[in-house]
């Protein structure tokens, strides 16, 4: 007799069983298929300096494409998406995206890591360097704000934007420190704890989906401590890169974008007839991520084109 582990069972029952966990599979392989037939886009006019940071590769590319073609749908200049090899990203992969958005960047690996010995050296940043091969979640924070002197915008590749996201597009007018909010405080580690490691109090509850930060202002030894310790006093945790990231949060001022609009876990209502501008789609809500959203992507891309 064949046994499911239990975490298993426990997500299958939040998923709604095992047959709307098929349903939901059959989605995302539908959503796929769909990247490699979407229109390529025409290029925008030219407006403010525009530039979006995403961290994919292989396994997540279809779905940084949609988000970044839900935006430039919703955008009336053109953005730069600049896309950071995860550590697998390939040429077949690459020319896909580029298929699609011809004025897409890319960031290589190699060209990152040889930033990362010269600017966050493994003999002075151990913990950071060691972490990052590890937690690719951490590259979001390393690999895109190491010796960047921009405030840059990052972005979660399971996302789509369903209306102008005015905020977004004044920011790149004038660029700030920006996030959006979570369902609840998420970070892995106690909040008590992460304000005393951060000498400041932590916003809450700050969700990296999308945020905007200044890599230069960023004190890359604290951030080693910050790491070292949470790994020496709870251990690693999924959400680590989340919480160092709101911690630089705690000494600057930033613009925090609207729960309403900008929609982390969105549920069936939602999920099924979008009225926020954006989605963030983790945990269950990944169901309405590839069921419904993407579709409606879909449809809008088709509508632009006329086909």
């Amino acid at each position: 007799m064949l046994f499911k582990p239990v975490g298993a069972i426990k997500q299958s029952i939040r998923e709604g069983g095992p047959v709307e966990q098929r349903r939901t599979r059959a989605g995302q392989i539908a959503m796929r298929n769909a990247a490699m037939r979407l229109p390529t886009l025409s290029l925008p006019p030219e407006g403010p300096p525009a530039e979006i940071s995403f961290l994919s590769g292989p396994r997540f590319w279809y779905q940084t494409l949609f988000c970044f073609y839900s935006l430039q749908l919703q955008t009336p200049f053109k953005i730069t998406p600049i896309v950071y090899d995860d550590g697998g990203m390939d040429v077949v992969t690459k020319s896909r995206l580029l298929q699609v958005v011809p004025w897409m960047q890319f960031e290589d690996a190699p060209d990152t890591e040889a930033r990362l010995d010269e600017l966050l050296p493994a003999s002075h940043y151990p913990t950071l360097r060691a972490r990052r091969r590890t937690y690719p979640h951490l590259r979001k924070l390393t690999d895109i704000h190491i010796g960047s002197n921009k405030c840059r915008l990052v972005a979660d590749s399971d996302m789509l934007f369903f209306r102008p996201p005015d905020d977004v597009i004044d920011w790149f007018t004038d660029p700030q420190l920006l996030y959006m909010q979570d369902v609840e405080t998420a970070y892995g580690y106690p909040i008590g704890y992460l304000n005393e490691l951060a000498g400041a109090n932590v916003p809450e509850p700050v969700n990296v989906g999308l945020y905007g930060l200044t890599g230069a202002n960023i004190d890359w030894g604290r951030v080693e401590y910050w790491c070292r310790r949470q790994l020496d006093d709870y251990g690693p945790s999924y959400l680590q890169e989340q919480a160092l990231t709101a911690m630089l949060f705690a000494s600057e001022p930033a613009k925090v974008l609207s729960r309403v609009d900008y929609v982390v876990m969105p549920d069936a209502l939602e999920g099924e007839r979008p009225r926020a501008v954006l989605h963030h789609y983790v945990d269950v809500s990944k169901q309405y991520y590839f069921r419904y959203g993407w579709r409606q992507i879909l449809d809008l891309a088709q509508k632009s084109c006329g086909t």
